[in-house]
Order: structure tokens, then C-alpha cells, then sequence
């Protein structure tokens, strides 16, 4: 069994915001996933996704190295994606908290990249809570199939 969460945060007004992406996939996904994969998306807010992933690690019985971690990437450009494996956090609050509550950092990640062409914005905590333009809905929406594809022909 797979369980693949996608990091977000609960609520209308949070739906749309870039830190949400994760959310984003995991909807997409819910329309044809296979049935020994368990989605997630945590309804615990981004720092605290920990406490749902333990829960759900523990119920399902699922390997951290069966759990796939979808998430935004302020260090990624808009419309790129990496998948990686056995990392640390990279100051990802939410990555942060499944690693302290897993006790390791041994499961995949799917960073979507979220970061301007402009650059870096210089505060990124508000940055993350805003919403994608009308221009990068486009890319966002190509961005999740393009990592839907591969996560169906990784990990399924």
C-alpha cells in the first residue's frame, strides 16, 4: 500500500494560494487512483502535517519508504517539479514536521516549484499564502498533470 499526502492548509480561503499545490494534485489524483494507494490531505494546517501523516503511516501500516510527500517549492521555479528521496526539509515547515514525527527523512517528496521569474520574493510566509495569478494558473495546471504522469508511473 502507498500513501501519498498532499501538504496544504484547510478552508476556502486557503484553496487557491500557492502553499495549497499539494491539496491541488491530490484532488487531481482522486479522480483515478488505483486501490491499494491511500490519499491524504491533511487537515491540520501546513506546520502541524505531521501529526496527520504519523496517523495515517500508523493505521495503514504503511513504510515511510511507501509514503510520497506533495508539496509547494519557494527554491523551484514555477513549472518544475523534482521528485526526491531521503532529504532533509529545506525549511519546508510542513516536510519539517512529517520528518520530526516520523522520526526520518526516508520517504519521497514532490516539490512543484512556486518561485517567480522575478525571483525570490523577500517574504516568503506571505508569498506562500497568496494566490497564483491568472497567468500561472495556467502553468500550475500543466505542472500537475506533467507530475501526475509521473508519480502514476513511479510509484503505481
Amino acid at each position: 500500500m502507498i500513501l501519498i499526502t498532499g501538504l496544504g492548509n484547510p478552508g476556502k480561503e486557503y484553496e487557491k494560494t500557492r502553499h495549497n499545490i499539494g491539496f491541488r494534485v491530490i484532488n487531481e489524483l482522486a479522480k483515478d487512483k488505483p486501490s491499494d494507494v491511500v490519499l491524504l490531505k491533511p487537515q491540520t494546517f501546513m506546520n502541524k502535517s505531521g501529526d496527520a501523516v504519523i496517523e495515517a503511516v500508523s493505521f495503514y501500516k504503511i513504510k515511510p519508504t511507501d509514503l510520497w510527500v506533495i508539496h509547494d517549492d519557494i527554491d523551484l521555479p514555477l513549472g518544475e517539479f523534482k521528485i526526491s528521496k531521503n532529504r532533509g526539509s529545506a525549511g519546508h515547515k510542513g516536510v519539517e514536521s512529517i520528518i520530526k514525527k516520523l522520526e526520518t527523512k526516508d520517504f519521497h517528496r514532490v516539490r512543484i516549484g512556486i518561485c517567480p521569474k522575478t525571483g525570490k520574493p523577500k517574504t516568503v510566509e506571505k508569498f506562500v499564502l497568496q494566490n497564483f495569478t491568472k497567468a500561472e494558473e495556467k502553468t500550475i495546471k500543466e505542472v500537475i498533470e506533467r507530475t501526475i504522469q509521473t508519480i502514476q508511473d513511479s510509484a503505481f
